[in-house]
This record gives C-alpha cells, sequence and structure tokens, in this order.
C-alpha cells in the first residue's frame, strides 16, 4: 500500500487533500458500501477512518448484514478470442493452468508497481 494509505482491522481507505477545502477526506477502499470520513489534519483523518470503519462495523451488525470483505481476489479480465487462445496454449505448453499464469503475472506487475 501507498504512503497515503489507512489501514484498520483489515480495511483500508486513502487519504486525499482538498486545497480548497483546507481538508483531508478519503474512502474506504475495495468495498461496494460507501464509507467516507475527513479530517482536519493527519491525527483527525486517521481518527475518522477509524471511527467510519466502527460505524459501517456496527451498521452491518444491527441491519444482520454481513460486512463486505474487500478484495475477494476474483475478477474477469476480458480479451479477445485469439489472445484467450494463445495465452492457454502457451500456459498449457509450460505444464500450467491460466489462472496460473495470469496470477503469476500480476503478482509481478504488483510488485515492479
Amino acid at each position: 500500500m501507498s504512503d497515503n494509505t489507512l489501514e484498520y482491522k483489515g480495511y483500508h481507505g486513502n487519504v486525499e487533500y482538498s486545497a480548497s477545502d483546507h481538508c483531508f477526506y478519503g474512502k474506504v477502499l475495495g468495498i461496494r458500501a460507501l464509507v467516507t470520513y475527513e479530517g482536519s489534519d493527519i491525527d483527525s483523518i486517521e481518527q475518522e477512518f477509524q471511527t467510519s470503519v466502527n460505524e459501517y462495523l456496527d451498521l452491518c451488525a444491527q441491519e444482520g448484514a454481513t460486512p463486505e470483505k474487500e478484495y475477494s481476489g476474483l475478477f474477469q479480465v476480458r480479451v479477445s478470442p485469439e489472445v484467450h487462445r494463445e495465452l492457454v496454449i502457451k500456459a498449457e505448453a509450460s505444464g500450467k493452468k491460466l489462472n496460473t499464469v495470469v496470477a503469476e503475472a500480476l503478482e509481478h506487475y504488483a510488485a515492479a508497481g
């Protein structure tokens, strides 16, 4: 994660700055629910992030809903049928499944970031 990312109870949030409003703001990343927070300085934005996560978890508990987890690890990638065919052929030729090849490529890309 980058330097402008917060972490609390397994949730991550971003931190941005609005010069026109003179405040920091952000939202919890990786879930569909919109959980936002803002603060006037670094300490307050961290506290508001934690408060927002706690409020989200409390609301889920009150409603009997399961809180969303960030990033399930499952997503779809759309490519042309030709690229799909070539990838499967190359993966199988190397003794691997396509999913393994794609996961390795993405891990390499993320590490190079």
